[in-house]
């Protein structure tokens, strides 16, 4: 959700980071956003049926919390199911998420010493092991470092070394990246995983096999490393200790660093507090909440490293008590059939070249999911795909918008409300914007300005880059670097971004609208 640029070895879209400069005193507020009159939030009456516009936190205190209770409430439903592109799959409970991130956490906390707040980077694609790695890191109080697998060596090098993690989880298929990405960092430990963990024993030599001796993929690890199953086997005497040490961290401390802006300089780690992620939860329940149950199964195509998959996806559905099927990589479309197949699918997020995609595939148009509610983000939706979903699939895209900086969700087109194509719908509730000029000035409704954003699940500022937190956080709003324009409903328009302006005989082209135009060109 939102409209980040590729970065160049992403291999998936990232969403976008502000850097416009807009006076301090210009974005000044007379009033909290609690008292604000309702007068400048036209959105409020727009969210449907059964929507609150009110901010409604969770009961949590942490990120440990919300995972501890939903795995009590929920611990006999299935949780999580790798699906692999062979049709192979493998699945864990509630309760079984549970136990083994306690004795991940039990490794980290009473085996290699973290201590909280210790930085810890995972550098997975989607697998049973990212869930367990992600929730033990949050009991034992450490701070979750996304990183994505598709980095070279130097991008890995500047993560690693930027955020000053102590541990690195890494998928197996890269470690020949390691003496490269390792030097000068502070890693001290490799914990090596494979796309088979958790996989029933045959099936799991099947797939380890296949990999290392059949495809090659798997390459001998030139450093020393943990394997996943040992760091497991080695923190399960400490699991009941670390279950019964309660939470490690305040709501304000940091969660998460998730790194943005590759395209304009080396990437920053945004500071997500636990405080930021459960926010942010609890908003995408206020608006999505009367379509999601523990009846649901949700496709989780996206990267759980990006933010966009990992609160939407992992968290939010987690909280939720439903389903997620994973799949470790999207591309080709046809890596999806067999998931679409065996499963029910009913909850999908992806961007628009993925919707393209799967509208191109014969099987998908032939016997489309039962998909109920489908969201976009990461690029601009193109009006053509989300009409075609419509007519194939049955039921609408809601487009969104986010960034990293807000953890991500920051508007949507209500799921019970209207559905306005082309708009990347209303704020989510607790969360204002505004749009202003070049003097930092708010203009009026209708006019193209920056969207400047305030709501609790804004980060607390960039990773020990004092400078470029000044630069976008203003009193409390953040500037998104996003130019847009917000109807008298409250509707938000991403016309482009705003560096991205081009100046063609004194008037404003943006390419996001020459693009639309050519997509949907039938030649193009």
């Amino acid at each position: 959700m939102g409209s980040e640029r590729d970065h160049p070895h992403a291999g998936q879209p990232m969403l976008r980071s502000g850097h416009a400069h807009i006076k301090r005193d210009a974005l000044s507020m007379e009033r909290s956003t609690a008292s604000a009159p309702d007068a400048e939030r036209p959105w409020r009456g727009e969210y449907g049926p059964g929507v609150s516009p009110e901010f409604r936190p969770l009961p949590d205190r942490d990120m440990a919390e919300l995972v501890r209770r939903a795995s009590g409430e929920f611990r006999d439903g299935t949780a999580f199911t790798v699906c692999l592109d062979n049709g192979l799959d493998a699945s864990l409970t509630f309760a079984e998420v549970d136990r083994y991130s306690d004795r991940f956490a039990g490794y980290l906390r009473h085996v290699l010493g973290i201590r909280a707040g210790d930085r810890v980077a995972v550098q997975t694609p989607n697998c049973l092991a990212y869930p367990v790695t992600a929730f033990g890191i949050f009991k034992a109080g450490a701070v979750l470092v996304n990183v994505n697998p598709l980095y070279t060596a130097p991008e890995m090098q500047h993560q690693l070394t930027d955020a000053g993690a102590r541990v690195l989880v890494i998928i197996d298929m890269f470690a020949d990246k390691l003496p490269e990405a390792l030097a000068g960092s502070a890693v001290e430990t490799v914990v090596t995983v494979s796309i088979a963990e958790h996989f029933p024993r045959l099936k799991g030599l099947l797939v380890r096999g296949v990999l290392k001796y059949l495809k090659r993929m798997i390459p001998a690890a030139p450093v020393p490393v943990t394997p996943y199953g040992s760091a497991l086997g080695r923190g399960a005497p400490h699991a009941d200790r670390v279950a019964g040490e309660g939470a490690q961290r305040e709501p304000a401390d940091t969660a998460a660093l998730q790194y943005t802006g590759g395209t304009t300089g080396l990437p920053k780690g945004a500071e997500l507090s636990h405080a930021n992620l459960l926010a942010n939860i609890a908003q995408i329940h206020a608006v999505a909440g009367p379509l999601m149950s523990r009846r649901d199964v949700v496709l989780t195509a996206l990267p759980l490293y990006h933010i966009f998959a990992f609160t939407f996806n992992l968290m939010s559905f987690y909280a939720a008590g439903s389903r997620n099927i994973l799949c470790p990589s999207p591309r080709p479309p046809s890596n999806l059939r067999r998931a679409f197949e065996k499963f029910p699918v009913t909850k999908f997020s992806a961007v628009n070249v993925l919707f393209q995609g799967l509208l191109r595939e014969s099987w998908f148009r032939e016997r489309p999911p039962g998909i109920d509610l489908s969201v976009s983000g990461g690029t601009a939706l193109h009006r053509h795909v989300a009409e075609e979903w419509q007519k194939v699939v049955g039921s609408a895209i809601c487009e969104g918008y986010g960034l990293s900086e807000a953890s991500p969700v920051v508007a949507v087109n209500p799921p019970v409300g209207e559905v306005r194509l082309g708009t990347i719908g209303i704020p989510v509730p607790g969360t204002d914007v505004r749009l202003v000029g070049d003097d930092g000035t708010e203009l009026p409704r209708g006019e193209v300005g920056e969207l400047a954003v305030r709501g609790p699940q804004v980060m607390r500022g960039y990773w020990n880059q004092p400078q470029e937190t000044a630069g976008v956080l203003r009193d409390g709003w953040l500037l998104t670097g996003d130019m847009a324009r917000m109807d008298e409903r409250g509707y938000l328009t991403i016309v482009d971004r705003k560096k991205d302006m081009i100046d063609v005989s004194g008037f404003n082209v943006y390419p996001n609208e020459v693009e639309d135009c050519l997509a949907a060109h039938p030649d193009i």
